[in-house]
């Protein structure tokens, strides 16, 4: 009893104090145990198909040859002297400078129009958002049916009020922004529905007070809401162009990169020499390449928007 007494009564040691920004030990383990199923899909599917695709670029791996060799930086020499590469990669900025403009204007409209007051508002919402629901290959065959020459739709009306019709798909000078206008129709919904959420975080009290100062409609919209939206603008104008930049599915089911290679973007190019030719290491290094475009333009953009806040 005496012994048990005596322990109760001494001091206990002082824990060593932590620093404020100390961490608790077994505060760490259970967020890495929530993690760990992201990190190891994360490194399979992300992180090792990078360094793979890093290591094919510098072999000259092919679908028809089992024995690849490393030649080192030689598929980048190529593909930097290829003039098909950067007519293909000419196709795709072109496309991004075309469709990204009208999928952001067109898409705030949509916005607009919904959020002052539309009658019948969830008939727009749902007719606005739907075609971003269909499948890549649904939008090829009904937008190759609206093309058709002699029986689509665009060229019916054409011949109603007295113009001629055009060969949208196989005419050069027309079929790139056939391509534009199809995918308009298809991928506007996102941004539509990005510019919505962002126009009903906009604070009631803005409009409250620039009516009692006397604006009207225009006033509240260019004084209000486009400032509010301002920074939206610039995460949905990047995001467009590097969508634009990916851009492959609808052109591949729409023309194929023709005609005579018009409307071929780098990707198809890319899918071309890896999967046609069976040149996966010169298709690695063409992505890699491409890669490095996509991120210097995201760089740039970057910069551009931290000015404007700024």
């Amino acid at each position: 009893m005496s012994t048990e007494l005596a322990s109760r009564g001494r001091p206990k040691a002082a824990r060593p104090a932590r620093g404020p920004g100390a961490t608790p030990r077994r505060a760490f383990s259970p967020g890495l145990l929530f993690a760990l199923p992201f990190l190891v899909l994360f490194v399979l599917f992300m992180l090792w198909p990078l360094v793979q695709g890093v290591w094919m670029s510098l072999t000259d791996t092919s679908l028809a040859a089992r024995d690849p060799s490393f030649i080192g930086l030689d598929n980048y020499a190529e593909a930097l002297g290829d003039a098909e590469m950067w007519r293909t990669m000419w196709h795709t900025v072109w496309f991004t400078l075309v469709s990204t403009a009208p999928l952001v204007v067109v898409a705030l409209g949509m916005a607009l129009l919904v959020y002052t007051g539309l009658p019948g508002q969830w008939v727009w919402r749902l007719a606005f958002f739907a075609p971003y629901l269909l499948p890549v290959g649904v939008i090829g065959l009904l937008w190759g049916w609206l093309y058709q020459p002699d029986l689509g739709l665009y060229n019916h009306l054409l011949r109603a009020v007295g113009l001629d019709g055009y060969a949208w798909l196989s005419d050069e000078s027309v079929a790139l922004y056939a391509i534009v206008i199809a995918t308009l129709w298809w991928t506007v919904g996102f941004n539509f529905l990005l510019f919505l959420a962002a126009l009903q975080a906009v604070p009631d009290h803005l409009y409250e007070a620039a009516a009692l100062d006397g604006a009207g409609a225009w006033r509240r919209l260019w004084h209000v809401t486009l400032p509010q939206l301002r920074r939206v603008i610039g995460v949905v104008t990047v995001l467009q162009i590097l969508a634009s930049l990916k851009v492959f599915d609808q052109v591949y089911l729409l023309t194929k990169g023709g005609p005579d290679g018009s409307t071929r973007p780098v990707v198809e190019y890319l899918y071309d020499m890896g999967f046609t030719g069976y040149r996966l290491g010169y298709a690695s290094a063409i992505a890699y390449v491409f890669f490095a475009l996509i991120v210097l333009a995201s760089a740039v953009q970057f910069v551009a928007l931290r000015r404007r806040e700024k």
